[in-house]
């Protein structure tokens, strides 16, 4: 009898690939500590921000939001990404029940600021780093019609995040645009004050 393909048996079926762990290179977390994190309503976000990552980070919440009201936590350690994947992950956060509260751990830049932006409650270790950057556009290939077409998008998609991290931090856009330009970097308490952030997290005394 033919089976289908996911019947039929392998010798070395591949591993699904853990949702926290999801964002681009790096060590993979190990699964009781994946399952750990899961319990306790942590979606963590590493690496660079790409339609994958989004993917998963985007499952995790909604998943997380359907047990239950209780505030999930958005750990980020990413200096960048694609802005359409950044903006899969703000839309989720946006149509989402539980309150999401992000928390920088090392560092956040780029792309990656859409999604800080759209927590309803933002800290950061006193250590993390942030990085006001403009995302580059992808690189498009095709028609002269096809790269302007992906120019627009990119330009509607930069607005985007300029309008979220103005409503965000109380800046203006004008300002935040020059940042974003500039690529200017903020210590936690420097991103406290511009109001990227409502708290820095202090270790013990």
């Amino acid at each position: 009898m033919d089976l289908p393909p996911h019947l039929r048996w392998q010798p070395n079926p591949p591993a699904p690939e853990p949702w926290h762990s999801l964002g681009g290179p790096g060590p993979a977390i190990p699964g009781w500590l994946e399952e750990r994190l899961f319990d306790q309503r942590i979606v963590m976000v590493r690496g660079p921000l790409n339609g994958h990552a989004a993917s998963g980070i985007a499952a995790a919440l909604l998943t997380l939001d359907a047990a239950g009201p209780e505030p999930i936590q958005l750990h980020v350690a990413c200096d960048g990404g694609d802005l359409n994947a950044a903006h899969a992950v703000t839309d989720v956060i946006d149509a989402m029940a539980a309150p999401v509260h992000a928390v920088v751990t090392s560092e956040a830049g780029g792309a990656v600021l859409a999604v800080l932006a759209a927590a309803q409650k933002r800290s950061a270790y006193r250590h993390a780093r942030f990085k006001l950057a403009e995302p580059r556009a992808a690189g498009v290939m095709g028609t002269a019609d096809a790269v302007a077409a992906a120019a627009g998008q990119h330009l509607r998609e930069l607005e985007e995040l300029v309008l979220r991290l103005a409503e965000a931090t109380g800046q203006t856009r004008s300002r935040i645009e020059d940042d974003l330009s500039e690529g200017r970097n903020l210590s936690a308490e420097e991103a406290k004050e511009y109001g990227l952030i409502d708290d820095v997290i202090a270790g013990k005394a």
